[in-house]
Order: structure tokens, then sequence, then C-alpha cells
């Protein structure tokens, strides 16, 4: 498993932000081939208290996919619509996930 994580600094305009990523952003990401799951968080920080606003996360089979899905005219389409919310930029990063077996106890 792969994921792809997003971090949101302070946006200029926090519900201009929440507005346009669920309505507009957020369809868009659904749209990635390959995309197994996506989780996201708005306002995860008190106006002026933290370094990120919002965090999302795309989980894909491998890094393979991940790149395929970000390099499809969706995958385009998806990061040519970050600056039309996205005013304090975006950190960017993926890594292959591993998991740890929880037993009972």
């Amino acid at each position: 498993m792969h994921k792809l994580v997003v971090l949101y600094p302070e946006p200029a305009d926090r519900a201009a932000f929440e507005a346009y990523y669920r309505a507009t952003h957020l369809p868009l990401c659904a749209q990635l081939p390959g995309v197994q799951d996506i989780s996201f968080s708005i306002g995860i920080t008190e106006p002026g208290t933290g370094p990120f606003f919002a965090v999302f996360e795309a989980v894909f089979a491998s890094r393979e996919a991940l790149t395929a899905a970000l390099a499809s005219p969706a995958g385009r389409a998806v990061e040519a619509d970050v600056p039309n919310y996205a005013t304090g930029g975006a950190t960017v990063f993926d890594f292959a996930v591993e998991s740890l077996a929880l037993g009972e106890g």
C-alpha cells in the first residue's frame, strides 16, 4: 500500500477554502484512477495556532499506481486545481505504508 499526504497551511479565507475544497477539489480527487481510499480533515488547528489547517490522505495499491494516477488527466486536473483554493500553498509527500499487527490482550 502507498499513501499520498497533502498538508495545507492556513489559507487566506478558511470558509472559502472549505467550500471550494468540498464542492470542487474533493470530487476531482475521487476521479483519480486507482485511488482506494480518501480521508481528510479541515480546521485541524485554531486560526494562527498551528502550522497546518487541513490534511488530505489518499491510498493507492503501490507507488506505481500513485505515479500513474498523478500522471493521468485526472491527476493533472487535481494538481492544476490546487491554486484555486490553497492560498497558503501545500506540502505534498508520499510513502509506502507498513502495518503493525495488533494482538488481542
